[in-house]
């Protein structure tokens, strides 16, 4: 498909890579060739948005070279049907101008102008995109190929990927048509059968493809030349094609998840049985926008596979759990136009080991073991396709594949009203109101605004308690410990026994790769404490700086419950429950110690991610309910007030505040 083929091509003609592309059947076989080719150059984020602004400059750039890709900026508006769609693409919009990429807001007036053949009833207006436009797929991946091929790249079809080869945790090669082809990296942009690549050496990449339609009509008496269309409200998009004929394709709020085991082995240029009874809603929603489709037919009625991720975004990137092994896949319907962007990242990734820009919300290792469950893609597959198309809103929370993981206390914060959110596949109270609330989505002030409010109003006044079970836990032990949480951190964690030390961990250009807590629990034993959203990322950070020290590194994430003890009033609620002594002089900042609380032995350290006097409570599992009956009157609080409290002590979060891109001293970092 054309994202391998980008890959192959910015190898050979930016670095001195030596490059082997391998196609179990032929070029843009599978999902490429079947793609509606739109290329547009704004993205969820200002980094994503680079990378599509890129693949449409490449474009130009091999057109220009005489190769006929078939691609023209024709431009492109997306329609608001209501307020809050309009507020969403005028945000977007903002982002884009920050871009330097042409964006302009119109009301729905200056829409019908430029597509004086829509019907307008209920538009409220949209953003137009001058240079937003199409391409051929099929020519546009050829013409990457001719210029790989011309730098050097070997590409070879009808060569069948039977097994990854793998040494020491390590990728070492494949085997194609019973030949060993070694290598020292090895990149998976092998669409839907990517997972099942992966799977079969133990590597996790979370995707599922799903059934994906689109029609294409009958000539009509419309220009081919006019913009491209988008009704995120209705889920479709329309594009005008060659000989006045128009192509409808939708992104539907069920989707129709597709068991790539009942495919045949032989899958490549195939296409699925149509739906029509799924697609035709969507058919007929795009003939009130554009009556002239009323009166002519329907050329071709299409359906093909295409793979989408959990959180509809792609991955990139190297395997949490095989060193050298990288993953470019999960395109989730925009690959065509990420392809360039997607080809000079991985490039630069597969060289330095690191990307060149901050690209969290697309790295394979945001997504955990359990996602990559069948049980858990095939609905997760259903509602994630839809939501390229549905309202962005803050906070939105997934409605499939929810509880995956829940601390010891949800069934009690549950009881206390906890409005739940999902991070990492954690249950996390976000914030309390009456038992059964829910989000009411909103880009305005939300209905939980003034809870969240009295939550920390009494983190600054009196005491609150937040359920942290869902932060990461590691434990490393060993005689090289010291020496090598040394090696990593910027603060020395060669300090006394029980003592806490708060660092990064820098990558070589000096970037924050992690932010983290480390306590010493003796002499060759610590704890680091990191979030739950980078806990594959800062574990596979360690396993790969681990050579030559001894030691081993465990996840003890889910041995222990977390309860953080919050606010003026902290030490007073504690004291009253553990005959150990809690003043400053005894239990200073930054330090932890063992307590006993309701005949339990539990793990006290006195840190604060909220900016006031507190303890953290590391309990073990078994033990967690019968310490948090002792606190269950104190108010809780939830992961918005937390937020909201640590920003306003300017602490640091890693993922939105810092990245791999930030420097400590450029973060403020600097003691």
């Amino acid at each position: 498909g054309i994202v391998g083929v980008s890959i192959a091509y910015h190898l050979v003609t930016e670095t001195d890579k030596s490059v082997i592309l391998l196609e179990r059947d032929q070029l843009t076989s599978g999902t490429t060739w079947h793609a509606a080719g739109l290329v547009a150059e704004v993205r969820a984020t200002p980094n994503l948005t680079r990378l599509a602004k890129y693949t449409a400059s490449l474009y130009d750039h091999l057109q220009e070279q005489g190769d006929g890709l078939g691609y023209r900026r024709c431009g492109a508006l997306t329609l608001a049907m209501n307020e809050d769609r309009a507020f969403e693409v005028k945000k977007l919009a903002a982002m884009a101008r920050a871009q330097d990429i042409d964006c302009e807001w119109l009301p729905s007036e200056a829409i019908l102008e430029r597509w004086p053949y829509l019907s307008g009833t209920d538009l409220v207006g949209g953003i137009y995109m001058p240079k937003d436009g199409m391409t051929n797929p099929v020519d546009t991946t050829q013409a990457l190929a001719r210029a790989a091929r011309a730098a050097g790249a070997t590409i070879k079809e009808q060569q069948t990927v039977e097994k990854l080869l793998t040494a020491d945790g390590r990728i070492a090669g494949v085997v194609v048509n019973d030949d060993e082809v070694l290598a020292d990296q090895v990149v998976l942009a092998a669409g839907l059968w990517t997972r099942d690549l992966g799977l079969s050496v133990g590597a996790d990449f979370p995707l599922y493809p799903a059934e994906h339609f689109y029609a294409v009509s009958e000539p009509t008496d419309l220009p081919d030349d006019m913009p491209v269309l988008r009704y995120p409200d209705d889920g479709i998009y329309i594009k005008p094609d060659a000989g006045g004929r128009i192509l409808v394709g939708c992104f539907e709020r069920d989707a129709k998840p597709l068991d790539p085991g009942t495919l045949p082995t032989d899958f490549a240029f195939g296409e699925l049985p149509f739906d029509l009874d799924h697609f035709l809603p969507y058919y007929q929603t795009a003939t009130e926008r554009l009556p002239e489709l009323e009166s002519v037919g329907v050329r071709t009625w299409f359906n093909g596979p295409e793979s989408f991720t959990p959180d509809g975004r792609y991955m990139l990137g190297e395997s949490a759990q095989i060193d050298g092994l990288y993953v470019a896949a999960g395109m989730n319907s925009i690959g065509i136009q990420s392809a360039g962007g997607i080809g000079q990242v991985m490039a630069h990734w597969l060289v330095h080991q690191r990307p060149p820009m901050d690209l969290w919300d697309v790295d394979v290792r945001r997504f955990h073991s359990f996602q990559n469950n069948s049980d858990y893609l095939i609905p997760r597959t259903a509602e994630s396709l839809g939501l390229l198309y549905a309202m962005h809103w803050p906070y939105y929370q997934y409605e499939s594949a929810r509880h995956q993981r829940r601390s010891p206390f949800y069934q009690a914060c549950l009881d206390k009203g906890a409005c739940f959110g999902e991070l990492a596949g954690w249950e996390r109270p976000n914030w309390y109101g009456k038992p059964g609330c829910s989000y009411d989505y909103t880009y305005q002030r939300p209905d939980w605004f003034d809870r969240c409010a009295e939550e920390c109003h009494a983190v600054r006044t009196d005491v609150a308690l937040f359920d942290q079970t869902s932060f990461a836990k590691y434990e490393v032990i060993g005689p090289d410990a010291c020496r090598y949480l040394n090696f990593l951190s910027t603060a020395n964690v060669d300090v006394p026994s029980n003592q806490v030390v708060y660092c990064q961990w820098l990558n070589e250009a000096g970037g924050i790769e992690a932010d983290v807590t480390i306590t010493r629990i003796a002499r060759d034993h610590y704890w680091v404490i990191s979030a739950a959203a980078v806990a594959n990322r800062d574990l596979h950070w360690m396993r790969q700086h681990r050579s030559n020290f001894d030691i081993e590194i465990s996840n003890i994430t889910e041995d222990y419950a977390v309860l953080g003890l919050m606010g003026p009033n902290a030490r007073e609620t504690l004291q009253n429950l553990c005959n150990e002594d809690l003043s400053h002089g005894a239990f200073p900042f930054g330090s932890s110690q063992i307590i006993k609380v309701a005949d339990q032995q539990i793990r006290a350290t006195r840190i604060t991610y909220v900016g006031a006097l507190g303890w953290e409570l590391y309990i073990p599992w078994h033990s967690a309910n019968a310490v948090y009956d002792k606190l269950a009157n104190v108010k809780h609080a939830g992961y918005h007030a937390m937020d909201s409290l640590r920003m306003e002590k300017a602490y640091r979060h890693w993922g939105h505040d810092i990245t791999d891109e930030d420097t400590p001293l450029e973060a403020g970092l600097s003691f």
